[in-house]
């Protein structure tokens, strides 16, 4: 494991000698840009493991993405490496269906100490909810960034981020109305405490995750990447691309159905992944908006 590796996978040729915000942005910034989050390995019979040397030789190595648990605990690493001040925080998803927070803590989030100002890093969510630049730990104050704008709030020492999205152009109207379309314009993503947490607090969940017919995560094949100008997501046979701000206040979200044959050829060009083993896709209606 080296960071020469890691930076040689995420494209990142800037300077290093600064902890400071600009740079952490830049290296943040090529991450999410390079590395999928993605659940795929759940789908091909594979094991999603917690063990640093493997999360590295998954993602830096094989040129795979990962979950949470995965792309937070290796910026979490590089940062630590470089100098920064680094640590692990434990998050509550909302789930938009359920219209309430997760009972079971299943997020992994870091957070960064820069001239005593208190940062989120967050490399593992995707879609429209995957910030692009740390964001500021401060309550009730709007942060506006390219997919949208983010906000913490605070109340008896839980943290709240919340994000509210520009209006949706969809080309193919046969989608207008897919399961896949946050409705809300301002959408509840998780909440956290600033009590610190180790990989190792994680340990069931990631089992969890991965075996449960109640998780998102068995029922969704998921692998998304973020791009210059947006994203991309292909959700079951679902390939979908979005354009932030195409026109004012308007994102382009274009949606497109995969045939079988066409999956594993989508994941190499659109995503830059390949597979050591057959996917099987699936897509349960419900659950998961991007």
């Amino acid at each position: 494991m080296n960071l020469e590796e890691y930076f040689a996978r995420t494209g990142y040729k800037g300077p290093l000698e600064k902890q400071d915000l600009e740079t952490l942005t830049d290296i943040f910034q090529h991450h999410i840009r390079a590395v999928p989050f993605e659940n795929l390995s759940i789908h091909c019979g594979e094991k999603i493991t917690l063990e640093l040397e493997q999360v590295y030789n998954k993602i830096v190595r094989r040129k795979r993405g990962g979950w949470c648990m995965e792309n937070n605990q290796l910026l979490g690493w590089v940062l630590k490496h470089l100098g920064y001040d680094a640590s692990f925080l434990g998050a509550y998803v909302f789930n938009p269906h359920q219209n309430a927070y997760a009972t079971i803590m299943t997020h992994l989030l870091v957070k960064v100490v820069i001239d005593g100002k208190a940062y989120i890093v967050d490399g593992g969510f995707g879609v429209s909810y995957q910030m692009w630049q740390p964001m500021e730990l401060v309550s009730g104050k709007d942060q506006p960034q390219a997919p949208g704008v983010f906000r913490f709030t605070e109340k008896n020492a839980i943290w709240y981020l919340e994000k509210m999205r520009r209006k949706q152009y969809i080309p193919n109207q046969n989608f207008s109305n897919s399961d896949l379309l946050e409705k809300k314009e301002c959408r509840k993503v998780y909440m956290f405490s600033l009590e610190p947490r180790t990989v190792e607090d994680f340990r069931f969940q990631c089992t969890y995750l991965q075996t449960s017919p109640d998780s998102l995560f068995t029922k969704k094949s998921i692998c998304t990447l973020q791009t210059t100008d947006g994203f991309r997501a292909l959700i079951g046979w679902t390939l979908t691309e979005t354009t932030y701000n195409y026109k004012e206040n308007m994102d382009l979200v274009e949606f497109v159905t995969l045939e079988d044959e066409e999956v594993e050829k989508t994941l190499k060009e659109k995503f830059n992944i390949t597979l050591d083993r057959k996917l099987v896709p699936i897509n349960v209606k419900g659950f998961y908006t991007i």
